[in-house]
């Protein structure tokens, strides 16, 4: 009789479930992956070695300026030599940059971890001072009152996004585990639990997908679908990098040895199929009883009402697209269906990957445009909402070239709708077909 097989021999199942398919590629699908790197590599989205490495030194020297400032505050709050000397500092890059999936001239998420004695004020006051007399720094700016409190800058043409948050010991070791929980666990201030977890919430997601490269071609190649279709963006009510980025590990964690072009397919496949509004997760997380606030229908009410739950990965636990309203759910879905009726021809022959990346144009799609000129965004689309006539409506924006002006382009944002067949114009009633 053969030896039994021990834990170390069973394969690895990522997610909450097993996987869908374990089959291998086959030669077709390695030819389908090159036409898809051919494809987007047209769209310019991959930086050169050169521009990769110039990210890398920029990194390291914001971490450098970091650690001396840390000590300068040490000194300055009469802390001890031994903890002076000790006291570390680390600096961790998140978001797309993290998971390798940044296009060119995208810009850089950073966490910047610092001793529990520090005040966070002193981040946004005395480290903001430090950066803003760099020769390399311009367009700074500390936005204290944001969700998640960032300084915002452009260091020699990157722009960079630095959040703070404070480890609840004397210093911050070069070994530090930010996915353990007990890191949140001491952790006061609900603005540095928000700060934390936008790293441990990344490389929980690379930790998660069996297939890393492939993972980060899916990634890049959805990322591009949904901005040339104009459904790329959290504050517009669609869905940001965050949530992309679950959903195509999600799909990693099913097909665990299918290549990027495959799982492409399959994204479109499954999603297109998916009962809104059973959440997507890649992990059942952990229980903890740490009093922090987390994503739970069971819980808390209003997590019953969200439309397109996308949860992430570390504790605490949230909704990455709370943002969804009723029209931009339909358009989101509207989309995944068009993406996979593209993927079907394609895996028949009869289309290009080029074709599932042709932008949208809302102006032949929607009969009514509206520009927003001095009304907030946010009220705009709100008021819109409560008017009965529209049935749907999204807010995009889109930049367009000047013809004779003192700058080469301006931005603009638009609100598109559909009605349902009665309008009021001046005063007048006006019935209208309900088509876009």
């Amino acid at each position: 009789m053969g030896q039994a097989p021990t834990w170390s021999d069973m394969p690895r199942t990522y997610g909450l479930t097993g996987p869908i398919s374990e089959d291998l590629p086959e030669e077709e699908n390695l030819i389908q992956t090159r036409k898809l790197l051919d494809t987007m590599k047209s769209y310019n989205v991959y930086e050169n070695n050169l521009e990769l490495e110039n990210r890398e030194r920029v990194v390291k020297r914001l971490e450098s300026l970091f650690r001396d400032w840390l000590k300068e505050m040490c000194i300055e709050m009469n802390v001890p030599k031994v903890v002076t000397e000790k006291v570390g500092g680390k600096i961790f890059p998140f978001g797309s940059y993290h998971l390798g999936v940044h296009s060119k001239g995208a810009d850089i998420d950073a966490l910047c971890v610092g001793p529990g004695f520090l005040e966070r004020k002193a981040f946004f006051t005395s480290f903001f001072a430090k950066l803003k007399a760099q020769k390399e720094v311009k367009d700074i700016q500390a936005i204290e009152e944001a969700y998640v409190p960032v300084i915002t800058l452009s260091w020699e043409g990157i722009q960079i996004d630095l959040v703070f948050a404070l480890l609840p010991q004397r210093s911050v070791p070069d070994n530090l585990d930010l996915l353990n929980n007990s890191i949140v666990k001491n952790v006061v201030d609900a603005r540095c639990v928000r700060s934390f977890n936008g790293y441990r919430v990344t490389e929980e997601i690379l930790r998660l997908v069996p297939n890393v490269l492939n993972f980060r071609v899916a990634l890049r190649a959805i990322k591009l679908w949904a901005k040339q279709r104009n459904i790329y963006s959290n504050k517009l009510g669609f869905l940001g990098g965050v949530s992309w980025a679950i959903m195509v590990a999600r799909i990693c964690q099913v097909y665990p040895n299918a290549t990027a072009s495959t799982l492409v397919i399959k994204f479109f496949k499954i999603f297109s199929m998916w009962v809104w509004p059973i959440p997507i997760r890649l992990i059942e997380v952990e229980k903890c009883t740490y009093n922090l606030p987390f994503w739970d229908t069971k819980v808390n009410r209003c997590d019953r009402y969200h439309l397109m739950p996308i949860i992430t990965p570390a504790y605490p636990q949230q909704n990455t697209s709370v943002s969804v309203s009723r029209s931009t759910f339909a358009i989101l879905n509207e989309e995944i269906h068009r993406g996979h009726a593209i993927c079907l021809e394609i895996e028949q022959k009869k289309a290009k990957w080029s074709e599932l990346f042709e932008p949208t144009d809302f102006f032949k799609k929607y009969q009514y445009v509206l520009r927003h000129v001095k009304m907030k965004i946010d009220i705009a689309t709100h008021r819109t909402q409560l008017s009965s006539p529209i049935s749907l409506y999204f807010t995009t924006h889109r930049c367009f070239a000047l013809v004779s002006s003192d700058c080469s382009f301006v931005l603009l944002f638009f609100l598109t709708f559909s009605h349902n067949g009665c309008w009021n114009v001046n005063g007048m009633i006006c019935n209208r077909s309900s088509k876009n």
